[in-house]
């Protein structure tokens, strides 16, 4: 931590503490302002006792005194008198030290008693308003001169004695030393106090950041281990499942050749109900052929990927949710390929389509249909694959943010920000590449460039 001092630490620490430090002094100015408000009329029982005959002067002063600190107390609530607060702040302990040096002046000098008032004006100073060294000798220095000229207004010096004098001038200007001593370290602790205050709030928003990141760490754990046993079950699952298919695809064998002893009129509606039946069969060995490549542990193996068999297994497993739902186009060339893991490259193209119908959820159509658009193209042996929504695209500010782990924009519970960061990790293993454009309230994009086969990857 930088040495605690306004003049070696980082500027921008001072200048946090001199905004603080601002807006207690306007505060603090306040309670100096009801002191002088309350105190000064009270004062009037000295006047009684000392200066009897001079009471009702004194004491219109005294009002007049009090009803000035209203007015800056007043002020200190306005634009104006919070932006000039500094002054206001001198001018409040300098009322009664302005009238107490006049009384002094116009009743005994250097022998009036009310040099210990005073003091208790330079006491109040350095216990309650938050001066700053500079502002607390000018302060001191300020009562000392008009105490010395009150004096020397007044005279007489042989009447009052200079043992007298020399009593009540060191008291007052021990008392300077004092107050001067007692700001400086005051603001030193202060400042010291601010400096630990904020390091102490950093450090709790620090704390509270890495206690989510553990926690969305800890949830991103258990979804890892759903998603491991989800494979163990579904590969005992799909196991089974193989069985009485391969019973119902033999089955079907032996009912197509059974059927030739139909009788003629018979035996076209008998092959198609066949066929149906062996379509069925067929869509689910194609989906357990798929489950099982999704839920394999993942390999660096590569090959010659058809685009067109990626694309179908991915709207494959995203049927159920986009269902009559959103219309999905497809625009790709019959015999486009990327060179890539087809596992790893279902996964992206998952994600990809999972993003679009969850931020098509968010918005309000009215003339347009949720569609999304997946295009592909070849040029010099690079494969483009892309993905286009007319969903409510991204804001700008978080288009540097998209790719970054557990970065979100959806409500919690809804999804922890990993969707595209695991697209940009796996196309980057491919030797690919990611680009997004998007337009806000219109559309977005995402455009995959693979190498299209091997002989292509090793020369990027």
């Amino acid at each position: 931590m930088n040495k605690i001092s306004p003049h070696n630490t980082d500027p921008a620490i001072v200048a946090a503490f001199t905004a603080d430090e601002a807006e207690k002094r306007i505060e603090n100015t306040k309670v100096g302002c009801a002191l002088v408000v309350t105190l000064m009329p009270l004062g009037s029982t000295m006047d009684y006792v000392f200066y009897h005959d001079q009471l009702w002067p004194f004491f219109g002063l005294r009002l007049a005194c009090s009803s000035i600190a209203v007015i800056i107390w007043a002020l200190l609530y306005t634009r104006l008198g919070r932006q000039q607060s500094q002054w206001l702040g001198l001018a409040v302990p300098l009322l009664p030290v302005v009238f107490l040096t006049w009384i002094i002046a116009v009743t005994n000098g250097f022998g009036s008693t009310y040099y210990a008032a005073l003091n208790l004006v330079l006491l109040a100073v350095g216990a309650v308003l938050h001066w700053t060294l500079r502002e607390s000798i000018v302060a001191v220095l300020l009562a000392l001169a008009m105490y010395v000229g009150a004096g020397f207004f007044h005279g007489h010096f042989s009447e009052i004695g200079m043992k007298f004098i020399f009593n009540n001038f060191y008291f007052i200007a021990l008392m300077d030393v004092i107050v001067v001593v007692g700001t400086y370290f005051q603001s030193r602790a202060r400042f010291r106090e601010f400096v630990l205050r904020l390091e102490l709030d950093k450090n709790r928003a620090a704390l509270e950041t890495s206690l989510t990141q553990l926690k969305e760490n800890e949830a991103q754990l258990v979804q890892s281990e759903k998603l491991a046993s989800l494979g163990r079950m579904s590969a005992g699952m799909i196991h089974e499942i193989n069985n009485p298919l391969n019973f119902a695809t033999t089955g079907l064998f032996t009912l197509r050749k059974k059927g030739k002893y139909l009788a003629a009129e018979q035996q076209a509606d008998y092959a198609d109900i066949l066929k149906d039946v062996e379509e069925g069969v067929n869509r689910v060995k194609t989906i357990i052929s798929d489950l099982r490549m999704f839920t394999h542990p993942d390999t660096e193996l590569r090959d010659r990927v058809a685009v067109g068999e990626v694309v179908t297994a991915a709207l494959r497993f995203l049927n159920n949710e986009c269902k009559e739902k959103v219309e999905f186009e497809q625009d790709l060339p019959a015999n486009q390929t990327i060179w890539a893991n087809k596992n790893k490259l279902i996964h992206v193209l998952t994600n990809l389509l999972q993003n679009s119908l969850d931020a098509m959820k968010t918005k309000t159509f009215t003339d347009e249909k949720p569609t999304v658009k997946i295009s592909g193209r070849m040029e010099n042996g690079v494969s483009f694959l892309s993905v286009r929504d007319n969903g409510p695209g991204i804001a700008a500010a978080n288009l540097d943010k998209i790719y970054d782990p557990f970065f979100t924009t959806k409500d919690v519970g809804e999804g922890m920000g990993l969707g595209l960061s695991i697209v940009y990790r796996i196309v980057r293993e491919a030797k690919g590449k990611v680009f997004v454009r998007t337009e806000v309230g219109k559309f977005c994009e995402f455009t995959l460039e693979f190498p299209a086969t091997e002989k292509t990857t090793a020369t990027n």
